[in-house]
């Protein structure tokens, strides 16, 4: 850990140091692995680092990603201490069963210990759910949500599974000894969901998230914006506006590089227009606000020009579109054809 630290710093400062200048960051989101078993004295280190580099806003979002059983109170106490504001808390399941088999080493009672003693040091939480996991049944889902919705927290993202390859869980699904929840009865589910929870004042801003008013992710919207960020560590990705950079993923590699000052970059691409165009559709329709008819016409010749607005006339008609003065946006019927929908404005 020491030395993937050093390391760490490293990159930060040298990258930064190349610029001549101390960016102004907005948001600052600590992610990826289980960064809440970061040691308390490598955690204030690091913050000393990131304020000698960097000029915080003044309303700067800090987010640290949770796993329930990670957490000691001492360490809550320093989050808060260097600035934290908000904790993104990985639940995904209150079955102590089904998260053992998705290889997560926690239970119901850890997540109730820390969710009882957070919010007495962070106004900020949200919590991670996943829809569609196996042995959970359509009322289990439902009482779930009817608890999460009494929990003190202002942000929920709620995913589908994802089943990667060569993990625990897609082998048992392989074999036949998991079985998963039909695709239908999960979209279904995800309709329900929806509609329960800005019932209870969480409002939905992107396809997977839901908020209290005011506390939407400011780092997640600015991906969904396609703003430029930094990204430091094993296998971080940055991007510029224009090209996106990925570090090494092998451990070793990357401590290597960075302390024999090597390029760490494994992988780089500067987007084509076309690839522009994609991304903006993609995630503008993931939003609330929807895409300009215009972003997605950029560039494009007036015989492209004519295919796009047939394709919007054709959605609208088949109500997965709408569009309110040129503002796309894609209908309940919509969301559940999402894939469809960007094909057919992007071709």
């Amino acid at each position: 850990m020491g030395r993937y630290h050093e390391v760490l710093k490293k990159e930060i400062t040298d990258l930064i140091a190349k610029t001549g200048q101390k960016p102004l960051l907005k948001t600052i989101f600590f992610g990826g692995g289980t960064p809440s078993t970061y040691p308390n004295p490598l955690l204030l280190d690091m913050f000393g680092t990131l304020e000698g580099m960097f000029l915080f806003d003044k309303d700067i979002e800090i987010t640290i990603e949770v796993n329930p059983g990670t957490v000691s109170l001492d360490q809550l106490k320093v989050w808060k201490e260097v600035g934290i504001n908000r904790l993104s808390i990985g639940v995904q399941s209150l079955k102590d069963g089904v998260l053992q088999k998705m290889n997560r080493h926690q239970t119901a009672d850890q997540v109730y210990f820390l969710l009882n003693n957070a919010k007495d040091y962070f106004d900020n939480l949200s919590v991670d759910l996943i829809l569609g996991l196996p042995e959970v049944s359509e009322s289990e889902w439902k009482d779930l949500l009817e608890e999460v919705v009494t929990w003190p927290i202002k942000h929920l993202s709620m995913y589908f599974l994802t089943i990667h390859e060569n993990t625990q869980l897609y082998f048992q699904v392989k074999k036949n000894t998991v079985t998963l929840p039909a695709d239908d009865a999960v979209v279904d589910l995800y309709y329900w969901s929806r509609d329960f929870l800005q019932e209870h004042g969480f409002e939905q801003y992107e396809l997977s998230n839901f908020a209290k008013p005011g506390y939407e992710s400011r780092h997640n919207t600015m991906y969904w914006e396609r703003k430029p960020y930094y990204a430091f560590g094993l296998g971080a990705c940055s991007f510029d506006g224009m090209r996106r950079f990925q570090n090494e993923q092998n451990l070793m590699k990357y401590m290597h590089g960075v302390e024999q000052e090597k390029s760490i970059i494994a992988f780089s691409e500067e987007l084509t227009p076309q690839q522009v165009r994609l991304e903006r559709i993609m995630l503008g329709l993931r939003r609330r606000e929807g895409v300009r008819s215009e972003a997605i016409m950029e560039g494009l010749d007036s015989g492209e020009r004519v295919n796009i607005a047939r394709a919007i006339t054709q959605l609208r008609e088949q109500k997965l579109l709408t569009d309110a003065n040129g503002q796309l946006r894609l209908t309940p019927a919509g969301l559940a054809l999402e894939n469809q929908v960007i094909m057919q404005l992007s071709s």
